[in-house]
């Protein structure tokens, strides 16, 4: 065999056993997953005790709540959309200014993604009305095309935190409706149902919700 062909040979049976390497690799690489989320995966703290049982067919409820804009929001303007949803207030003085922050560096690189909206909630709707939030969303810069601040209710807002969103712990020896909001953004996917909780004041957490929101946009 001449040197000619002994280096054909030897290209030719780099390349085949590179191309055999990259297909074992991508058959053997185990898919990206995100798991289903239902009350029994959750601290007992955040879940009521009436949902606690409930498996995997757990799907957010109906809500109806107005937002910034005095506009009534319900699960309508987020049908088939992936969506995050927190709890907050406005006047909070530690985690809520850092999740806001977290919140419009996510608006930011969602804003071009048509699957995707954002949804907070305030725990204390008896302070904030219309008025305060449309004042807190500009002086965020909150896309309100994106992202509802939405008021209501205090007692369907305590029921959606702990029966549906699985995210606000009990003050009981306050008031029977009393809330406290902890750090998580939940995502939601297209059919309602929990596929993730992040810390909303890390930002690091914060960008992995953003990968899994890519991942459920192209699923």
């Amino acid at each position: 065999m001449s040197l000619k062909k002994y280096k054909l040979f030897i290209f030719i049976f780099i390349t085949i056993s590179l191309i055999i390497f990259i297909a074992i690799y991508t058959l053997l690489k185990p898919k990206k997953t995100l798991p289903i989320f239902s009350p029994r995966d959750v601290n007992t703290e955040l879940v009521d005790t009436t949902v606690q049982h409930i498996g995997y067919k757990h799907t957010i409820a109906d809500f109806a709540f107005t937002n910034q804009n005095g506009k009534m929001i319900t699960q309508k303007d987020y049908d088939g959309k992936i969506y995050v949803a927190d709890f907050f207030f406005t006047t909070c003085p530690t985690i809520c200014p850092k999740m806001t922050d977290n919140m419009v560096w996510l608006q930011n690189q969602i804003k071009s993604n048509s699957k995707v909206m954002l949804l907070s909630h305030s725990v204390t709707p008896d302070i904030d009305n219309v008025r305060v939030l449309k004042k807190y969303a500009l002086e965020k810069g909150v896309d309100d095309t994106k992202w509802n601040l939405v008021t209501g209710n205090k007692k369907d807002i305590y029921y959606i935190a702990r029966k549906s969103y699985l995210a606000v712990k009990t003050n009981s020896s306050v008031e029977l409706y009393d809330m406290v909001h902890t750090e998580n953004f939940i995502l939601v996917d297209q059919k309602r149902r929990i596929r993730g909780f992040y810390d909303g004041t890390n930002l690091e957490d914060v960008k992995k919700l953003l990968e899994d929101i890519n991942y459920l946009s192209q699923e």
